[in-house]
């Protein structure tokens, strides 16, 4: 009896250090929902008697029980979401097209790989660029009448100015923004620094694309004469927010998790919160990107952190910036290679209606990192 107890003991205290271990991070489930931009497609989408679009499996397991009950709440979002984190991924894919680490993806639950385990500034882009892509794509879509359960933004309405006037079917952001913080913000869970820093830079993806939003005109009047605008208010382009999100990402913060202390008269703690790693820094806006950790040099295959190394990378040997061949190979040097390349050249168009070409043949010079 007493090895059965001492035994029971152990795999309690087995038990209670994974669960101690779940609430430090160990086991990081963020993100796993971006893995429904792999599976969730037209075949795998079922409409009830109520005409009400029901996720099926593979890509239902990805989702919280709270990200599935808002996609049966709105139905149509769905597609929206899928849009979003495709225009985020080819979006993070191009504004680091030239680094070092160049935004991979992979077909895994994740999409962007083992980074997003760590606290560094790649992972702070990849959470607010999705979150951004989300709040983007259903904003557009509201507009568009693609979600029954919202429409435009129809609240700018009547007198605007001396020659023009409020009008016409304004993107609904606002939807767009409260959606994407209660779906995407929910797959996030525990205290820790982690959890603070990923709500942050989601907050800061869906702030760029509301802040960003641009009044758009068209005019009226006898002859194109312009007496009178009708004026509404159009989300700005995904690569606008992706170019300020990059500059976000220069210029990121580094933070720490902070504890104002506790208020002994209520007994009750005071809100944690980030704060500059270097106390002389400003504290971060909520437009700015955050991070607690710095990032690997990415210059060499390590697949502990999932980097995959410059090895064989396309560089500019002319080039002194980031996509040169010094910073690209990481001094490891690089080899030159000749390509052929056939591309169309010398199109006309002929009336009515089609476009002929003649294909031009090339020689390119490649570099490589080795």
């Amino acid at each position: 009896m007493r090895i059965l107890a001492l035994l029971l003991g152990v795999k309690a205290a087995c038990i209670l250090l994974v669960s101690s271990l779940s609430g430090t991070g160990a086991v990081n489930n963020s993100g796993r929902w971006w893995g429904i931009v792999n599976v969730a497609s037209s075949a795998n989408l079922l409409t009830n008697s109520k005409n009400v679009q029901l996720v099926l499996d593979p890509s239902l397991a990805l989702l919280s029980r709270r990200q599935r009950r808002l996609i049966r709440q709105n139905p149509g979002i769905l597609h929206a979401i899928v849009a979003g984190l495709h225009a985020a991924m080819k979006e993070c894919k191009w504004q680091f097209r030239n680094r070092r680490w160049n935004c991979p993806t992979t077909h895994s639950p994740t999409v962007f790989g083992k980074i997003v385990n760590r606290g560094c500034r790649e992972t702070a882009f990849v959470f607010a660029i999705t979150s951004a892509g989300v709040t983007h794509a259903v904003a557009r879509s509201c507009s568009e009448g693609a979600i029954e359960s919202c429409t435009c933004d129809y609240r700018r309405r009547g007198p605007g100015g001396p020659d023009w006037h409020w009008g016409g079917c304004s993107d609904n952001v606002d939807f767009g923004r409260v959606f994407g913080r209660e779906f995407v913000d929910s797959s996030e869970r525990g205290r820790d620094l982690r959890y603070l820093t990923n709500l942050h830079n989601n907050e800061a993806g869906r702030l760029t694309v509301s802040t960003e939003m641009r009044q758009e005109c068209k005019c009226h009047g006898m002859s194109g004469s312009c007496t009178i605008r009708t004026c509404w208010m159009r989300l700005p382009s995904f690569r606008t927010v992706g170019d300020f999100l990059k500059d976000r990402f220069d210029g990121a913060s580094r933070v720490v998790y902070a504890n104002k202390g506790s208020n002994r008269a209520s007994h009750r703690a005071e809100p944690r919160h980030l704060e500059p790693e270097n106390p002389t820094h400003k504290p971060p806006s909520a437009r700015d990107l955050v991070y607690f950790e710095k990032s690997p040099n990415f210059c060499s295959h390590n697949g502990k952190m999932g980097t995959h190394g410059t090895s064989g990378r396309t560089c500019n040997s002319s080039s002194p910036g980031l996509d040169g061949c010094e910073l690209l190979c990481c001094g490891r040097g690089y080899k030159t290679r000749m390509e052929k390349v056939t591309e169309r050249c010398h199109c006309t168009f002929h009336w009515c209606c089609h476009v002929s070409c003649l294909n031009c043949t090339s020689t390119q010079t490649l570099h490589q990192c080795l």
